[in-house]
């Protein structure tokens, strides 16, 4: 049966059957500038190369300015008549965060309400984007198509001996390798490159030569308390079972919580897998870093004080999976380990895992989101929780691991809390140091020992007030009280640093009987100088 003849061509038109194909489409977010994302076409040159996590260059605006960006997924969809821009150029040859970084950078910027650019910048040290340390290398490998054209008896011996040198070496070397491998000058290499039986080229690599790692210490193996095993026994239960689970090791100071968190991480060493350990700036000391290293010989340290070229280098070599253990700061949480194994967080009751700056974000619960989505264990340890890690664990949310007892039965130093309401009722005390505090510094000096008293207030007096209006000198900026500092003869402000001379009247009232009270640390040393003239004092402040 024929189709009865219409008066209208059915067939679809060219620009409506393109409409409908499908295109490789790159969403991309800018660092800076617009929070929304954009929708770029892939040319058809850039696809084998370009991944979601790399740095792209695209045309922005009317104006086409081309402006870098981070590509965050890549999608085959139609686009309908949207016409759309095409992606310039790709700036990293790899992607340099994979789905479960990009994932865990969304969440974030979803969770503290922060531009999703301004995520990725942190989360990328700026040695990693800028390619710091890296130095340009000329890399020599063979020409398979010109070798196969070219019988071997007739060349010399010398660059016979070079071309089985290359080949044995699996990949591409440097001409100075090649000639010491080979055993031979430069010559020999240069001629086989104009032959075209080797090939070089430029790429770039790492200026920092891969320490090896020191012999680990002969360190006896340490018996384990019944506290420690019980810990120890709870965290493996969730790393062999594969399962996230955040448990929070409630331990007093000196209960052996490092050696759980090395006896784990061992553990996860074992399997091939990888592990973060986040510790307080403040703790990250040698000492700390030398008990890892003498346990697992190769550690990548993270923190403040690295340059970006040792950043960057420390960030390869966790990207590829060559160092089993991360110890750092808060920003080592987002240490592009590939086989992440464990998060340990201590001494989780920090303020220093807050990030004060955009974007603003807290460690501790960034771990536990990338540790959920990674589907691996969270350790937190404490001796002193803080409050919502202890709420969480007494709801059922956390399990909690009590190490009441420290290591070998040794006791915990005595504590006294002195009400000072009671030592300023009587005339036997006067100033900062109350009779108790007295007679304990007396007694620690006449054994031969050393006293430490922290007070945590800068300046002499803390606090200049007028006794007769009430009038108090404060910060016309910061609106907070402005503290004496006696050595300089200044009331400064320790927010804006905001310093008047120090007042001999009150500013409001002009009445001279001012008032200079509360207690900083220039006022305690001056105490103590005068309580005992023949010790040495020595007051340690930012002043």
């Amino acid at each position: 049966m024929t189709s009865q003849p219409t008066l209208f061509d059915m067939d679809e038109p060219p620009w409506e059957v393109d409409d409908q194909a499908e295109h490789l489409v790159a969403t991309v977010i800018f660092p800076s500038g617009p929070a929304q994302q954009f929708d770029y076409a892939v040319p058809d040159e850039l696809r084998p190369v370009l991944q979601a996590g790399a740095r792209v260059r695209v045309p922005f605006g009317k104006g086409n300015r081309h402006l870098q960006g981070y590509c965050v997924q890549l999608e085959t969809r139609p686009v309908g008549r949207t016409r759309l821009k095409f992606i310039t150029e790709v700036i990293d040859q790899r992607s340099l965060l994979s789905p479960a970084m990009l994932r865990l950078t969304k969440w974030i910027a979803d969770y503290y309400l922060c531009d999703w650019g301004t995520v990725l910048e942190a989360v990328l040290p700026a040695g990693v984007r800028s390619g710091a340390g890296l130095r340009p290398v000329k890399l020599l490998s063979l020409c398979p198509e010109a070798l196969a054209k070219t019988d071997r008896s007739a060349l010399p011996a010398k660059q016979v001996a070079v071309l089985h040198a290359l080949a044995s070496a699996g990949g591409p070397m440097t001409p100075t390798d090649l000639a010491r491998a080979a055993r031979c000058t430069q010559a020999p290499i240069n001629a086989l490159r104009r032959k075209g039986l080797i090939r070089s080229v430029v790429s770039r690599a790492q200026r920092f030569a891969v320490q090896p790692p020191p012999p680990e210490l002969s360190e006896p193996q340490l018996e384990l308390s019944e506290d420690q095993r019980r810990a120890l026994d709870a965290i493996l239960a969730a790393l062999h079972g594969r399962q996230h689970r955040t448990i929070l090791i409630h331990g007093v100071t000196g209960s052996g919580k490092t050696e759980v968190y090395i006896r784990v991480i061992k553990e996860v060493v074992r399997f091939g897998r990888q592990a973060i350990v986040l510790v307080p700036e403040i703790s990250l000391t040698p000492q700390t870093v030398d008990r890892f290293r003498a346990r697992f010989g190769d550690v990548a340290v993270l923190h403040s004080h690295l340059t970006d070229a040792e950043r960057h280098f420390h960030w390869q070599r966790i990207a590829e999976g060559r160092v089993p253990v991360v110890v750092g700061a808060r920003s080592a949480v987002f240490a592009p380990t590939p086989h992440l194994g464990l998060i340990v967080l201590d001494e989780e009751h920090e303020n220093s895992f807050k990030q004060e700056s955009a974007p603003r974000y807290h460690a501790r619960e960034v771990a536990l989101a990338r540790a959920k989505a990674e589907n691996v264990p969270l350790v937190l340890g404490s001796a002193t929780p803080s409050l919502d890690s202890w709420y969480r664990a007494k709801s059922g949310q956390y399990l909690l691991v009590e190490m009441p007892r420290r290591v070998l039965g040794r006791p915990l130093p005595l504590v006294g809390t002195i009400d000072l309401r009671c030592e300023s009722q009587t005339q036997a005390t006067r100033g900062a140091i109350s009779r108790q505090l007295h007679c304990a510094i007396a007694e620690a000096l006449r054994d031969g020992g050393q006293v430490i008293l922290l007070l945590n207030r800068r300046g002499y007096s803390t606090h200049i007030q007028c006794s007769r209006c009430g009038h108090s000198v404060r910060c016309p900026y910061c609106d907070i009280a402005l503290t004496h500092h006696r050595v300089e003869e200044v009331a400064l402000c320790h927010y804006c640093d905001y310093r008047i001379a120090t007042p001999t009247a009150c500013p409001k009232c002009q009445f001279t009987g001012i008032r200079f009270s509360g207690l900083g640390t220039q006022r305690l040393e001056a105490e103590l100088r005068a309580r005992f003239p023949n010790v040495a004092c020595l007051r340690m402040d930012t002043d």
